[in-house]
């Protein structure tokens, strides 16, 4: 029950530890974190119940600090820095924190929520979503403020954020937002999906738009892994590596070789040499990222945004080797995404990125603002390594309507492209080139997910530990 129960505990004790914080005293507080992980490290191997080691041992510390204020004794005071912040006094983290910027709000704006663990979140044109690490759906919505106000000078949006209603008995694993509509799947591999049913996207066999989550039933025979929505259409991934594709098909999106809508899963034929892993989708295209870490394509191929031109050296490609537009999944044909393993990729409205097994981050496509990232605005269809980057190593990128965001192994930000209405999370305007974007964290921190729809990013962070006095 302790365990259970220990987030409560964290929540109700946090105002009296912010008080114990600002008092002197000359406790170290790795030696207590260090002493109490062991014991709870010993009970672990000792046969007992223990389900979050760290969970617990930061509870154990917590209620030392607790146990000194009961004593008089006052508690630990310190300072650490951190990156892109100053020394600190020891207040306890928050266990993540959800930022957003673009459309208007041109530096990172910390999303209200209660104190608990967000593990991914996903942005729409209309929606931000993200899945606590419980298993639930919370979204955030722009507060309409107090009727009556009168006009005035325009205000940075008040956010509100709240948990989806009728969840009850369901445990969310993943979201996914599409222009109006959202996709969850569950820790059961079921796909449920809500909002708009415009272009048959929900998958229910119709066009109705629905108000709240409702199983994908064509989707219930399997057991689904993963789901990514574009504008208007949606793919999904199975166990057995099946791939599925509904909503609008417009440009062969959907990878079924033909340019009809579908509002209902329609299995998708991947060449059989490959085995599907993950399904990334875009605005008029869409990604499969294989087992072995190549990627196939289909959809609009504008600017070779897709990677399926033939390209084997840094020459721009005849017209006879440009590739507009593919309806079936097509390897990527553009050196050197076809020779190098491929970890995670993202798709923009004209442009997209993709890591390697090493870190480095590659752009392709349009670069009409800067967004591919090459100090320039010149374009080509070539795909460039992003040579800004190469002090850190890039573990996920995230592509915008024109910008692009990369984020590093030890949690850099860094934004490059179009910065009109705060797209790059800076009010310096449009650069060709990354620059770190600064978040208002005090503690150590991990990015443990980011996403971009048209002019908007939604990133979760993660706090590591308490700051360690020196």
């Amino acid at each position: 029950p302790f365990l259970r129960d220990s987030n409560s505990l964290l929540q109700e004790h946090y105002y009296r530890v912010i008080t114990l914080c600002t008092r002197v005293a000359d406790w170290k507080l790795e030696t207590i974190r260090a002493k109490e992980k062991a014991k709870v490290g010993a009970a672990a191997q000792a046969g007992e119940a223990v389900e979050d080691v760290e969970c617990l041992t930061r509870v154990r510390v917590w209620a030392k600090l607790l146990q000194a204020e009961q004593r008089g004794l006052g508690a630990l005071s310190g300072a650490v820095c951190v990156r892109g912040g100053s020394a600190r006094t020891g207040i306890p983290p928050p266990l993540s924190s959800i930022y957003t910027w673009g459309s208007g709000i041109t530096t990172p704006l910390r999303l209200p929520m209660l104190n608990t663990e967000v593990v991914q979140v996903s942005a729409g044109r209309t929606q931000k979503a993200g899945v606590t690490k419980s298993g639930r759906l919370i979204m955030w919505e722009v507060s309409h403020g107090e009727p009556g106000a009168g006009p005035g000078p325009q205000l940075q949006p008040q956010f509100v954020s709240r948990f989806l209603e009728g969840q009850s008995g369901v445990t969310i694993k993943h979201v996914s937002c599409g222009d109006l509509f959202t996709a969850c799947l569950t820790d059961r591999g079921i796909i449920m999906t809500f909002g708009s049913g415009s272009n048959g996207c929900l998958g229910h066999g119709n066009f109705t738009d629905v108000s709240q989550p409702k199983i994908v039933e064509a989707l219930l025979g399997y057991e689904m892994v993963q789901v990514a929505c574009g504008a208007s259409h949606v793919l999904a991934v199975s166990n057995e590596r099946e791939v599925f594709a509904w909503g609008r098909g417009d440009n062969g999106r959907l990878g079924l070789g033909t340019l009809e809508c579908h509002n209902s899963p329609q299995q998708v034929a991947v060449p059989p040499e490959h085995e599907a892993q993950r399904v990334i989708c875009g605005i008029d295209s869409s990604m499969v990222l294989t087992v072995k870490n190549q990627i196939l394509a289909c959809g609009s191929n504008r600017c070779n945004k897709l990677g399926l031109d033939q390209i084997r050296s840094a020459e721009e490609p005849s017209p006879e080797d440009q590739v507009e537009e593919a309806t079936v999944f097509t390897c990527a044909q553009s050196a050197p995404l076809n020779q190098e393993p491929i970890v995670c990729a993202d798709i923009g409205t004209a442009h997209s990125a993709a890591v390697t097994a090493s870190g480095q981050c590659y752009t392709f496509g349009s670069n009409q603002h800067g967004q591919l990232g090459t100090n320039s605005c010149r374009n080509s269809r070539v795909p460039h390594l992003v040579v800004g980057l190469q002090a850190m190593k890039v573990t996920v990128v995230a592509c915008g309507d024109a910008f692009t965001v990369a984020i590093g192994a030890d949690g850099e930000v860094c934004t490059w492209g179009k910065g009109a209405r705060g797209r790059l999370g800076r009010k310096d305007e449009e650069t060709g080139a990354p620059r770190p974007v600064q978040l208002e964290e005090t503690h150590p921190y991990l990015v443990t997910s980011v996403a971009c729809c048209h002019g908007n990013t939604l990133l979760a962070v993660k706090s590591l530990a308490f700051p360690i006095p020196p």
